[in-house]
């Protein structure tokens, strides 16, 4: 576990450092930042393998500040807040957070979850050389869309798109099947894991995302059950 570094981010002194010595106990590397304009200069230089995030912060907010990382990268978030009401617990999963807890909490509790996230982006869904652990597969070509399935690399019209995990997660099995009409919750088991909790419109704000990097590419929404990719030439290459 020690290879691992989670930075905490929360202006509280008192609740930042109860969380780092709960997780140093465990063998985590930790980091301490009482702003999200500290954790944005960290996220650009150094940035760590987790993150432990309030949303409450002075300046810039938590929720502003996933939601920059989210543009990036998929790496793991949980949020800590102590609003409680169920409207910022979907806002924070919308945006990109994997977790929510709600203060006061359990440090044992967040160590828990810690180890679950960990255990799920970077030994489960991460191999030795850093891809996504996707089957033995030729790299797909659907129109102007190719994914090279080794390399987690996404195309399209030949120039390359810099795409996230769960972006790249979701854009392989839409082509996986063209044509086919997803559900929200198949995606999201897909995605995001048959144990996530959040909200479904989690499905949307990533369509949303891929659609603003790949603004001509044919994903379609089927009313009130889910996404599909079009694709007219027929079979996939």
């Amino acid at each position: 576990m020690s290879s691992y570094r989670i930075a905490v981010v929360d202006d509280d002194l008192h609740i930042r450092n109860l969380v780092e010595a709960y997780l140093v106990r465990e063998d985590f590397e930790t980091i301490g930042l009482a702003t999200a304009e500290e954790a944005l200069e960290l996220w650009r230089n150094d940035p760590p393998d987790m993150w432990v995030l309030d949303i409450m912060l002075p300046g810039m907010d938590g929720y502003e500040f996933c939601r920059t990382v989210r543009r990036e990268a998929d790496v793991p978030i949980i949020m800590i807040s102590a609003r409680d009401n169920e409207v910022d617990k979907i806002m924070g999963l919308e945006l990109g957070g994997d977790d929510y807890m709600v203060k006061p909490f359990s440090p044992r509790e967040l160590v828990a979850r810690v180890k679950r996230q960990i255990h799920r982006w970077y030994k489960v869904r991460i191999g030795d050389e850093g891809v996504v652990n996707a089957p033995a597969s030729s790299d797909i070509t659907i129109g102007e869309l190719k994914l090279s399935i080794e390399e987690r690399r996404v195309f399209w019209d030949g120039s390359e798109v810099e795409i996230t995990l769960k972006e790249f997660a979701l854009l392989h099995t839409l082509s996986q099947h063209p044509n086919r009409a997803f559900s929200r919750d198949d995606l999201l088991a897909i995605v995001w894991g048959d144990d996530y909790f959040g909200s479904d419109r989690a499905v949307d704000h990533l369509v949303k995302r891929i659609r603003k990097k790949i603004m001509q590419l044919p994903i379609e929404a089927v009313w009130g059950h889910g996404y599909r990719l079009r694709h007219e030439g027929g079979e996939r290459g």
